[in-house]
């Protein structure tokens, strides 16, 4: 079932479906069809040069965050996989969180895009992304 046909998943399940960003300590903390909102801590082992967080780990949130708020988009049965992505960082994160807010820009049968904004624990803009993801048709009526 889709989220429009029920009440919409809880976020330790939206979180559990994507292993990759739950062993990088995204969290979720809200997620409803036109917003989802996660954060990501500052570590050390998240960095890169100088004590920064890695574009990777930012891109993994946006892109996490961003799956979830096209998820919650999609026609009864369908799936969804990112096929298109693109990150501007704007400064450098080197303590506390970076916390990801995501909002679709088109929702169609074929393609979701989704921006998110990435921003410091002092509401400054860190980075922002714009990613597409595609509609999967459903599989022999299970989600793709």
């Amino acid at each position: 079932m889709s989220p429009s046909e029920t009440s919409a998943p809880a976020l330790a399940d939206l979180l559990a479906a994507m292993p990759f960003a739950a062993r990088l300590g995204v969290e979720l903390h809200e997620a409803v069809p036109d917003r989802a909102v996660g954060s990501l801590g500052w570590s050390p082992e998240s960095c890169t040069v100088g004590g920064v967080l890695h574009g990777g780990a930012l891109m993994a949130l946006a892109d996490s965050v961003g799956a979830v708020c096209a998820y919650l988009n999609l026609p009864p049965g369908a799936g969804t996989s990112t096929v298109e992505s693109k990150t501007n960082f704007l400064r450098g994160v080197a303590s506390g969180r970076v916390h990801a807010t995501a909002r679709p820009l088109h929702v169609g049968g074929t393609l979701v895009v989704v921006q998110t904004d990435l921003r410091d624990d002092k509401d400054r803009l860190v980075g922002q992304t714009t990613q597409t993801q595609i509609v999967l048709a459903p599989k022999d009526g299970a989600r793709g």
